[in-house]
């Protein structure tokens, strides 16, 4: 089982006590989460926290789905690729004069 470490981030000038694994992975994600929720809130200056906080994570949503596609569509040209690879190394089989 892996040791989980007590980290205070903030976000968003509210603090949190998280239990995490990985410090360094849960500082970045709380800065990129920080850094989005600033930047909306500075697109949407009037609107309350929570407004400002769903949008924020509809943002990051978008993000992890463009990626995933991305990936998606990299694992299909991939497989694509490896079964043309596979198609012509048949091809070029030399057969056994035996």
């Amino acid at each position: 089982m892996t040791d989980k470490k007590k980290l205070k981030i903030k976000i968003f000038d509210k603090e949190y006590s998280l239990l995490v694994e990985n410090e360094e992975i849960a500082k970045e994600l709380a800065i990129y989460v920080n850094k989005v929720m600033e930047e909306t809130k500075d697109e949407l200056p009037d609107q309350p926290a929570q407004t400002i906080a769903i949008i924020a994570c509809l943002n990051i949503a978008y993000d992890l789905f463009i990626e995933k596609n991305k990936n998606r569509e990299f694992l299909i040209q991939a497989s694509d690729k490896v079964k043309k690879i596979k198609l012509l190394l048949k091809e070029s089989e030399v057969p056994d004069p035996s």
